[in-house]
């Protein structure tokens, strides 16, 4: 199947090189871009080069405060909690319009920042970020309570409604980091909170944009602020602002409970989406012709640098040399390259941090026995000799203990393993063998045995036989174990950033 057309204009690639090289991308706070108080700037890096081609604002205590002062100032004020719900929404609706208008920009920004092939920078990035606005800009003018009868004596009215919590933190990762910002700005903003954005450190320029887009759509000044800067820095001292209500963060799971500590201050309320080490089970029944890609696209998408990635394979004996052929085909045919080259399929990993990571997790399996079935190695990209590209890598004879199987390792890296029978319960404990609940596929044409094995299975989010594109806004994404707290998009993820106040009026 030939992939969509991309409708990226790449002759504006020059002009936005040039621009993006010739000034810093500065804080967006209160509705205005200003520098870092300390005057400091990040080194940006193309991952494709490991050059150096922008610079963006450093942000620290001081930056994040002004940040938290003018996102509380726009709540207290009311200027968006008590704007009426479909006007709200209406400039929700304007922002995903400017999103696609501007895709171009955004998609080639976030290919250059991030590593990420262009389609994926396009339709991950730009579509899915509009279509995140919409879905809960929809959400803004359905926000109710209910109400109850009392079961003490008397007569009553007795209700509850949903409040806004507050002021929010949006911590947000490098792997995706257009569209996460706009999700998690996106529900918040429909339950009439304001927030302020801190983007990871080495992907911080398509959240400026997203700055400009926003004054752009008539947003007040304060409803949405973003602050680039280290995590160390800019992150802790977003975590720990005593005028911040709530934290929501996507990252590793060690920060994760990095955070929870630094949020005992005033008790914020915190949504985690962290680290996965995801499950992909194919029995002996499975379509294949849909197995397999799905199997070999859910590692080596973005170059393995998904949360939810299937990282471990199970795969019935009586189709395992099938399907291994197949994974492997797949990976031999992915072209390795940098995400502008319309032709890449997989881009490199997003640093040189990165890059030793994966490469040092790949050693690790192989001194603990397991084999390397294709891969394995730095790949080689002509014209790119600086980048952190890695092959597609499939490991073989590989067993729970293994760093390889226990550990995220975040990069393209499938290790896999074989079952002989069908005892549900038996491959089930295989898959929940893991720290981690956050992702699990499961392919087979026996629909009975797929929604057995999905009940039993620890995981935030279960796909019989293949999965869509990416998260939907629609269906709530988060974890089991220790894959997170709470839950994104849905309904579920809109009402995280409200408070439930329950009334109770005496009639008699």
């Amino acid at each position: 199947m030939s992939p969509p057309p991309l409708p990226v204009d790449t002759s504006i690639l020059p002009n936005l090189k040039q621009d993006l090289a010739a000034k810093p991308r500065e804080l967006f706070i209160g509705g205005k871009f200003v520098p870092a108080k300390s005057g400091e700037t990040l080194e940006v890096i193309d991952p494709a080069t490991g050059k150096v081609f922008a610079h963006a604002a450093s942000g620290g205590a001081e930056d994040i405060d002004l940040a938290v002062q003018a996102a509380r100032k726009c709540f207290d004020t009311g200027a968006w909690p008590a704007m009426p719900p479909a006007q709200r929404a209406r400039i929700m609706m304007k922002l995903a319009e400017l999103i696609e208008a501007n895709g171009s920009r955004i998609a080639l920004t976030e290919t250059l920042d991030n590593g990420m092939p262009l389609m994926m920078g396009y339709f991950g990035a730009v579509m899915a970020a509009s279509e995140a606005l919409r879905y809960n800009a929809g959400w803004a003018t359905k926000i109710n309570g209910e109400t109850f009868t009392p079961s003490h004596p008397g007569e009553f009215h007795a209700f509850t409604q949903r409040e806004p919590v507050g002021v929010v933190g949006g911590i947000v990762p490098w792997n995706f980091p257009f569209v996460m910002s706009v999700a998690k700005m996106a529900q918040a903003l429909a339950a009439g909170c304001t927030i302020v954005l801190k983007p990871a450190e080495q992907t911080p320029l398509s959240a400026a944009v997203l700055g400009e887009l926003v004054a752009e759509a008539g947003f007040p000044e304060g409803a949405v602020n973003v602050v680039t800067g280290f995590g160390k820095t800019a992150g802790a001292a977003l975590v720990e602002h005593p005028l911040v209500d709530k934290i929501s963060f996507t990252g590793s799971t060690d920060t994760g409970k990095q955070i929870v500590k630094a949020c005992t201050g005033n008790l914020k309320r915190v949504t985690l989406e962290l680290g996965g080490k995801s499950p992909v089970i194919i029995f002996d029944d499975a379509d294949l012709s849909k197995a397999i890609p799905s199997a070999a696209m859910g590692i080596f998408g973005n170059a393995g640098q998904v949360c939810a990635a299937g990282s471990r394979l199970f795969v019935h004996e009586k189709v395992r040399d099938q399907v291994l052929e197949g994974v492997t085909a797949m990976a031999k045919s992915l072209k390795v390259g940098s995400g502008l080259d319309p032709e890449t399929r997989m881009g490199p990993l997003v640093s040189d941090t990165q890059f030793a990571r994966v490469t040092g997790y790949i050693e690790s399996a192989l001194s603990e026995g397991a084999k390397v079935h294709t891969g394995g190695d730095k790949a080689d990209v002509e014209g790119a000799e600086g980048g952190y590209f890695v092959q597609p890598t499939v490991l073989t004879d590989t067993v729970a203990g293994m760093k390889a199987v226990e550990e995220e390792i975040f990069g393209p890296v499938l290790a896999t393993m074989t079952f002989g029978d069908d005892d549900l319960e038996t491959i089930a404990a295989a898959a929940n063998n893991t720290q981690y609940g956050l992702n699990a596929s499961v392919f087979t044409q026996d629909i009975t045995r797929g929604l057995k094995m999905a009940r039993r299975i620890k995981s935030g989010m279960v796909n019989i036989n293949g999965a869509g594109g990416g998260p939907d806004p629609a269906m709530p994404l988060g974890g089991f174990k220790q894959s997170g707290w709470g839950r994104e998009n849905g309904r579920a993820g809109v009402e995280a950033f409200t408070e439930i106040k329950s009334v109770t009026v005496n009639l008699g």
